[in-house]
């Protein structure tokens, strides 16, 4: 699997391996299946709560840590300089390591949610994130679900650019002009839900592409992510589709067959903005 280098000179694998609802043995058994047959890249997170499961999978996958890109990310309930450095050694504690190789904000603090103090609490939260890096806790630090408004808030106070936005990013919602902006500033992009809720599997152009390439709709979904330069991060706990997402390098898409997907109109939106969250950040 090849990898793309990130603006902090490290660099990641160009498919990861979600465990949104991965959790217990389920969890371990996915992750360790995961690693055995080629990812290298893991994603979780605090509120996923299966960090400790993740753990378990790594060790039990028999790969040596040290070729595995461990992601996980600070819930927006312990957004705040404390509340961050606590919440990242409860993560590393849980995962059962020494170091983290991804550290992302999920959410943005926002005015709904922190009123004109919002601005602050993501500047405290990087600060807290570029200390750990600086202390070699981590390796790279990024952000989920920020729009330019919040990258450009952060940037006011950063002294480190985020090495990644992970973002919704799929057919018929695959956020055009954030992706523009976060590659134009060195960011590199992450997909979360590539496979769109599972709303893909009915869409007809998806199904003649892939009817033509002879690969799954799920597999020309995730190329496509891969040919915008973006790394998608399709999740599953079933060792068929778990093979499958990573048979992806064998075929192309032609640049018709992109615009197509481009084009496909609104599908799969999970409905989830950073400046809406609920009124509990719970």
């Amino acid at each position: 699997m090849n990898e793309l280098r990130l603006n902090d000179e490290n660099t990641l694998p160009t498919v990861g391996f979600g465990t949104y609802k991965a959790e217990e043995q389920q969890g371990i058994d996915a992750v360790k299946l995961a690693l055995q047959m080629g990812y290298r890249l893991l994603d979780t997170a605090a509120k996923y709560q299966n960090e400790e499961a993740v753990g378990k999978g790594i060790k039990a996958s028999g790969i040596a840590r040290e070729e595995i890109v461990v992601t996980t990310k600070v819930w927006r309930g312990n957004l705040g300089y404390e509340q961050t450095k606590n919440a990242f050694e409860e993560s590393l504690r849980k995962l059962d390591l020494t170091y983290l190789d991804l550290y992302l904000i999920h959410w943005p603090a926002n005015e709904k949610n922190f009123g004109k103090d919002w601005k602050k609490v993501n500047a405290e939260t990087w600060r807290a994130m570029e200390e750990l890096q600086a202390q070699g806790k981590v390796k790279s630090i990024g952000v989920s679900n920020f729009w330019q408004e919040h990258l450009e808030a952060l940037f006011e106070t950063a002294k480190v650019i985020p090495a990644v936005n992970q973002i919704e990013f799929h057919p018929g919602y695959w956020q055009k002009e954030l992706t523009a902006y976060c590659k134009a500033k060195g960011i590199r992009v992450q997909g979360w839900s590539p496979l769109a809720r599972g709303t893909i599997f009915e869409q007809e152009q998806l199904k003649s592409i892939a009817e033509k390439h002879q690969k799954t709709v799920a597999q020309v979904c995730l190329r496509w992510c891969l040919q915008q330069d973006v790394i998608p991060i399709p999740k599953s706990t079933t060792a068929k589709r778990i093979i499958a997402n990573r048979a992806i390098f064998d075929f192309e898409l032609s640049a018709a067959e992109m615009e197509q997907i481009n084009t496909i109109p609104k599908m799969g939106f999970s409905g989830e903005l950073p400046n809406e969250w609920p009124d509990r950040v719970w």
